[in-house]
């Protein structure tokens, strides 16, 4: 793999923001830009990420309870797509990925054509207590439809309806339990970030130690300028 750092220890610090309301969170996206890169990233369209597989399909709750099916979340445009839960408070899990998801959506804001072409996905690993409501009033203005970059914040109407996608991804999660090994509200979960192109299919996948603002960006710029290449070397053909 073309990606190399420095030592991995030193991305710790990005592993540490703390914070579950949105203007914590801004702040930790703001910090988290500021750390010095660890990674050597190539210039955008200078590698090629290669398709890694097919991207997930099943059917979501959007904002307002309709059923809607997950492609059209994740297909039209570049897409990150993530797994959490809204009162999630593990400050290296959910709130350390919105952060990075909202510093990169601030940063694509400030060149409109290039947001118009990418839309984020954060579906609800619970869909008992993350209603559409929920995930509406979590999303805020971030899930505004007048946005450039649209933000989708999504649910399931059951478990079961949730569990295919999860496995589709290899994402997986379990309930924690209480010391009398009963039940809680809070999940045990991977923190996975998934880079999906146009077309839907999964490009990358960003693991913790990799959640850095740029090496994203550029992979973004990467999918956008296949894109752009493709459809030039399609219209020379028609001519």
């Amino acid at each position: 793999m073309w990606r190399r750092y420095a030592d991995i220890w030193a991305l710790l610090p990005l592993l540490l923001l703390s914070g579950t309301d949105g203007a914590r969170l801004a702040g930790a996206a703001q910090r988290q830009a500021a750390v010095p890169p660890q990674l050597i990233v190539p210039a955008a369209g200078s590698y090629h990420l290669p398709v890694i597989q097919q991207g997930p399909r099943g059917t979501v709750l959007d904002s307002d309870g309709r059923d809607m099916p997950l492609e059209r979340y994740t297909t039209g445009r570049v897409t990150l797509l993530n797994f959490m839960y809204t009162y999630c408070s593990d400050p290296t899990a959910c709130p350390a990925l919105f952060s990075t998801l909202h510093g990169l959506r601030e940063r694509l804001l400030n060149t409109p054509a290039l947001a118009r072409r990418v839309q984020f996905a954060s579906v609800s690993f619970d869909p008992v207590n993350d209603t559409p409501e929920a995930m509406r009033f979590y999303g805020g203005a971030l899930g505004s439809a007048g946005q450039p970059l649209r933000w989708h914040f999504l649910t399931s109407r059951s478990v079961e309806k949730l569990q295919p996608i999860l496995d589709d991804l290899g994402q997986s999660t379990s309930v924690q339990l209480d010391a009398q090994g009963k039940p809680t509200r809070l999940y045990y979960h991977q923190v996975k970030l998934f880079l999906l192109d146009r077309q839907g299919r999964v490009r990358e996948i960003y693991s913790p130690a990799f959640l850095q603002p740029e090496l994203i960006y550029r992979d973004i710029q990467t999918l956008l300028l296949e894109t752009d290449t493709a459809q030039a070397a399609d219209g020379r053909r028609r001519y």
